[in-house]
């Protein structure tokens, strides 16, 4: 079918809307009617050229929420009907990896920058002139429809509202994941956030519900810093240095047990000072995305030893993309995650550079794409 979406065809070039033709699913694939899409940071991080794809030209986004439309030979649990969010890596349930336990680190996410589909290996989207088109993470939200395998698809409840519910597709799950899971936060922990965005702002929420009793908030932006406040931070500091002086204060020296790192982008020569505002025995952990092809990285590394750290790597917040996602929404349903107040702003697919410069220039924790019918 023919539809619509935001390409890129070069590095650091606005994204454009155009015509793209998707194809009709296949075995295990799903075909989704898009309702609403988070505006990510990493999907800039495609303009860049921070994350590099297979090439040009590139259908962004992967954090979405939408209704089932059609569904191919071999799905099972989903149907026509059903409201569901995208995983932005996939999980199958069956790989070694997710046998592990491991199933945000799915084997199946080795392909996610390739652009062909997990089914048949074959480009399935194509812009007007037939070119083959590489969708971000093999899902493609900046589309008002998308066809997409079914380990990508998680089922979820149908009164959750679309702009809320994308939001766990990537930003909420990885942030929130990042400080229960993979930082493990624990009652009465001192906990750094470093960068208050979609992502930041889900990992201050876990770090309260875990029980912490300080939360730092950094981030450059005033207004962040407040909002920060707003959802639960104890203290808020403009940059990393000024947060040392006042994280000494308030534990006396001692420093943060665990801090997360959740900036829009990550540098290497800043990953030592993010070690000095942790605590001894402490964890520090690594959510931001740092320019894949840069390796350089500055780090005390017999502090590291004699201090007995810890630098933990996560993605999607190290969990169950098919349980937590679901399990984060019952949570925002009972009050205990407030997701209506991360959504700052709301735009068409039409509006989507205005809305990565709102994004860039401080004034939105998440921005979000709502399709209606006039997308169709």
């Amino acid at each position: 079918m023919k539809t619509k979406g935001a390409l890129i065809w070069e590095f650091n070039q606005p994204w454009t809307i155009e015509e793209i033709e998707i194809g009709d699913p296949v075995k295990d694939e799903v075909k989704i009617q898009m309702e609403a899409s988070g505006m990510c940071h990493s999907d800039h991080h495609l303009v860049t050229g921070d994350i590099p794809m297979a090439g040009f030209p590139v259908l962004g986004g992967h954090e979405g929420a939408g209704v089932v439309t059609e569904v191919g030979p071999g799905v099972e649990g989903l149907e026509p009907g059903d409201h569901v969010v995208l995983s932005f890596i996939p999980s199958c349930g069956a790989c070694p990896s997710c046998q592990a336990g491991l199933r945000n680190l799915c084997d199946l996410g080795a392909m996610l920058l390739q652009g062909t589909a997990v089914s048949d290996n074959t480009h399935r989207i194509h812009s007007a002139d037939g070119t083959p088109v590489i969708p971000m993470t093999l899902l493609g939200t900046f589309s008002p429809y998308m066809v997409v395998h079914k380990s990508s698809v998680v089922k979820i409840d149908p009164s959750i509202p679309f702009e809320v519910a994308c939001l766990v597709g990537c930003g909420v799950t990885t942030g929130y994941g990042s400080a229960v899971r993979s930082a493990d936060v624990r009652p009465g922990d001192d906990v750094v956030i470093a960068g208050i965005g979609g992502v930041g702002m889900g990992a201050l929420q876990g770090a309260l519900n875990a029980g912490a009793r300080n939360i730092f908030a950094i981030d450059p932006v005033e207004w962040k810093r407040d909002q920060a406040l707003k959802f639960g931070a104890t203290h808020a500091y403009p940059d990393i240095f000024s947060a040392m002086a006042g994280v000494a204060e308030v534990t006396q020296g001692r420093m943060s047990a665990k801090t997360i790192i959740t900036t829009g982008e990550l540098h290497g020569e800043e990953i030592d000072n993010y070690l000095n505002i942790t605590a001894k025995g402490g964890t520090c952990v690594v959510t931001a995305v740092a320019n894949m092809a840069k390796s350089d990285v500055t780090l005390n590394l017999s502090m590291l030893t004699l201090l007995q750290k810890n630098l933990q790597g996560t993605i999607f917040g190290g969990g169950n993309p098919h349980h937590d996602i679901p399990q984060l929404l019952s949570m925002y349903k009972a009050g205990r995650l407030n997701l209506d107040d991360m959504v700052t702003r709301q735009y068409k697919l039409e509006q989507i550079n205005d809305g990565y410069k709102d994004m860039l220039e401080g004034r939105n924790i998440r921005g979000v794409i709502r399709y209606t019918d006039a997308d169709r």
